[in-house]
């Protein structure tokens, strides 16, 4: 039996042992949870007392190991007999949160938290213990002294795994096209799924594809992007890019490759914590939503949205809600990717004198707390343009693992952008076109876009496009070379802007950009340099980047 269910069992019966009479339990897995606590009650080694296990609901009353309650449907009924039974005994009572107000709109049942209240001394006095068994934690005020909340964790790799072989035991040789190593990473996608919805995943996947292969990992994502839905706050966002499709950025991406699956088995034998995430900053359009993007099909794990404006509800206290319920999910998803847009618009009012009573200031609380005591294996991709928005407790040490900076794209960055779009879309074209896409093209292109970021290269690669379009006929090196010169870069437009975040960015981050591929820097005391003493240069702002 694995150790995560040996240590429920173990926590259970140790407050059962030493009197407790209420006991909640949150989890949806009721099946679970009964086959636990069923081994823990008949097992002379964990209860010490032997006791008999009773469930409530309200469709069937309360039923004993060996016999139906009578006329026990009724919550005030089922408390009516627990209070006068004379056994010993574990009562589970299921869904009770719908009596404790635990639906929007409802009302607690204050005479039946009245009930509980006065039958609690009786219940310690017979060795007699309630467990509140519920999907959903809901405490009235009047039972928080009263009532200890037992943790059940989601199913383990090895229990997925034990249901993925039965399943597999059903099917013929040919038809399992999977490698142990497939297999393992199929059994990590589906962590953080119930058993039931692993199960379905699986099921699926069987169906769907005539067996299993590692098409089932995406069948798994799609049963997590129904637990994502349902919050409200978070998207589920789909890519098929490779690590391929970002041009330059090396630097970043080496530091994330070289923390691939470390979330897995084999990482646990080096003792290695799964890494928090990264804060990624710099000049807009210079690939940081690409790289978040890129990452979750690179890692082969789900990415989830995190959409601030919707954190921020107009109703009072439901802004703390919707975060708190998104870092559930998260961690109930996990392994997973969490990228937060934007984070600075989130989290800019939190340093107070943002008007919201407070309420910026919460949720950025909860939010940081979460960062620094997260144990799941959630990922933190968190963007920003605006760094010196941010409140400076969100920056230091231990909220994320590195701060990488995206400065404009170097020439041999902008090279490989340009030819990653265009030949992404003459690749996929039907007309021939009339461009040969080499080193000497390349070279000018990049020479004649100093101070472009990749995003606006983008839009140069479309604009050629639309030329040749119009003028029914493929796409020439000219077309490029005219929408480099009607493009207005935003370093040119945003200059001020880029100086002050470079300057930031010189004593407090990491290039993105690995040192091969950086150019030339100009500094305020009018010397330069090659950019590879970027962090250790001491005298002197970051002017210029050879625009």
């Amino acid at each position: 039996m694995e150790n995560e269910t040996m240590k429920f069992i173990h926590d259970f019966a140790d407050l059962i042992n030493a009197g407790f009479a209420c006991l909640y339990i949150d989890s949806y897995e009721e099946d679970r949870v009964m086959q636990q606590i069923n081994v823990a009650a008949s097992n002379p080694d964990f209860v010490k007392v032997s006791r008999k296990v009773y469930t409530w609901a309200q469709t069937t009353g309360l039923v004993g190991p060996d016999k139906i309650v009578p006329n026990t449907q009724e919550a005030v009924k089922a408390l009516d007999f627990i209070e006068k039974n004379s056994e010993n005994g574990i009562f589970v009572l299921k869904d009770f949160h719908i009596y404790f107000g635990g639906d929007r709109g409802t009302r607690p049942d204050y005479g039946l938290i009245r009930k509980i209240r006065d039958i609690i001394p009786v219940m310690k006095a017979n060795r007699k213990s309630i467990v509140f068994l519920s999907p959903k934690l809901v405490i009235p005020c009047e039972l928080e002294k009263e009532i200890s909340i037992l943790d059940f964790d989601l199913p383990t790799e090895q229990e997925i795994e034990a249901t993925l072989d039965n399943l597999m035991l059903g099917l013929s040789p040919d038809k399992i096209k999977l490698t142990q190593a497939e297999k393992k990473q199929l059994v990590a996608a589906a962590l953080g799924l119930t058993l039931q919805e692993a199960e379905n995943a699986f099921s699926r996947a069987i169906v769907k594809n005539k067996g299993l292969d590692t098409g089932a990992i995406n069948v798994v994502h799609d049963e997590k992007n129904q637990t994502v839905k349902k919050t409200g706050v978070l998207e589920f966002v789909r890519s098929d890019l490779s690590i391929d499709d970002i041009g330059g950025l090396e630097n970043m991406k080496k530091w994330l490759l070289r923390r691939n699956n470390t979330w897995s088995e084999r990482a646990k034998h080096y003792d290695l914590p799964a890494p928090k995430g990264v804060l990624i900053t710099g000049v807009p359009g210079c690939g940081k939503s690409l790289t978040a993007k890129a990452m979750s099909a690179i890692w082969h794990l789900p990415l989830l949205k995190l959409d601030m404006g919707k954190i921020f509800d107009g109703l009072v206290g439901s802004s703390e809600e919707n975060m708190r319920k998104a870092l559930d999910t998260a961690e109930a998803v996990a392994p997973c990717i969490l990228w937060v847009d934007e984070i600075e618009k989130g989290f800019s009012g939190a340093r107070g004198g943002g008007g919201d009573s407070g309420t910026t200031s919460r949720v950025f609380g909860t939010f940081l707390t979460w960062m620094q005591e997260k144990t799941k294996a959630v990922f933190v991709i968190a963007t920003a343009n605006d760094i010196s928005a941010l409140p400076p407790e969100l920056l230091r040490k231990g909220r994320f693992d590195e701060i990488f900076f995206t400065d404009l794209p170097t020439k041999k960055e902008r090279e490989k952008i340009f030819e990653l779009h265009i030949n992404k879309r003459i690749r996929n074209s039907d007309i021939i076109h009339d461009i040969k896409v080499d080193d000497a093209l390349l070279s000018t292109l990049a020479d004649m876009s100093k101070g472009y970021v990749g995003a606006e290269i983008e839009q140069i690669v479309i604009s050629a496009l639309y030329e040749a379009f119009y003028n029914q006929r493929g796409l020439m090196a000219e077309d490029l070379v005219k929408a480099i010169k009607a493009t207005v870069p935003l370093s040119a437009t945003q200059k001020e802007q880029i100086l002050a975040l470079r300057s930031w960015a010189q004593e407090r981050a990491v290039l993105a950009t690995s040192p091969e591929d950086r150019e030339t820097v100009m500094y305020d005391d009018g010397t330069s340099g090659d950019d590879t003493d970027f962090r250790e240069r001491q005298g002197g702002r970051i002017l210029d980047f050879d625009l």
